[in-house]
């Protein structure tokens, strides 16, 4: 007699690899469409693993409670992973030295721009103190960015959503949107992508071109450094 599949499967919901296992499909198949698509930037492989993995969680009735209790451990990577970035600052040093006060302009506005524009939407809208300092981190890491949104008074949980649209969303218009108008030097491409769009928009950055990749992960590291500065300054302005 064959075995009921709701119990087999509340079951497997017990074991923590399960939606270890379901997310590591769900970028796998992202990551196919992918390349199927000829790496074009909206097929997003992290934007379809979401979808792939958030109708898995509405048909099976999970909470992302139990969803995270088994997945945690890519959460916990995202720390290691965000300092491994760091190899590309120290590669290419000789090069950021000579381009210091460009970098260091760009990072300032691009940080500014980000908070600021976030926040003047959601204030003219009338949202909440809370979900504006949820909101101020946004371009910045996760792990970095759930940090400033608790310091803030935010939610953290929020703040991780809010993380994860803006990543996914920069890396799928930022290669079409230079291309459009026309910026070439990849040092500036991968700058601008890092600053605006953390750690998704540095791994298609890579994608697009090591010099690229290498500027972005200088540009998400220190935007995570100058955001936990701004942050607090310009949310003041709003409360």
């Amino acid at each position: 007699m064959l075995a009921d599949p709701a119990l087999i499967w509340a079951y497997l919901t017990q074991g923590p690899l399960l939606w270890l296992t379901l997310t590591l499909i769900a970028y796998l198949i992202g990551d196919a469409m992918f390349r199927a698509a000829g790496r074009r930037s909206f097929a997003n492989p992290v934007l379809i693993a979401m979808i792939l993995l958030g109708l898995i969680l509405i048909a099976t009735d999970t909470s992302y409670a139990t969803y995270f209790e088994g997945a945690q451990f890519v959460h916990f990577m995202l720390g290691p992973a965000t300092v491994a970035l760091a190899m590309p600052l120290y590669d290419n040093l000789p090069r950021v030295r000579r381009a210091a006060l460009p970098i260091l302009a760009g990072l300032f506005a691009g940080s500014l721009v980000a908070i600021l524009s976030a926040l003047a939407i959601a204030w003219g809208f009338g949202l909440k103190p809370e979900v504006l300092a949820s909101l101020a981190p946004k371009s910045t890491t996760a792990p970095v960015a759930i940090g400033i949104a608790e310091r803030l008074g935010g939610q953290p949980t929020l703040t991780a959503v809010l993380v994860l649209l803006t990543g996914v969303f920069g890396a799928m218009v930022a290669t079409p949107w230079l291309n459009l108008i026309g910026v070439r030097d990849w040092r500036a491409r991968g700058l601008a992508v890092g600053t605006a769009a953390h750690g998704i928009g540095t791994a298609r950055a890579f994608q697009v071109d090591p010099t690229a990749g290498a500027f972005a992960g200088i540009g998400m590291g220190l935007n995570a450094v100058l955001t936990a500065i701004i942050a607090p300054l310009v949310l003041r302005l709003f409360l």
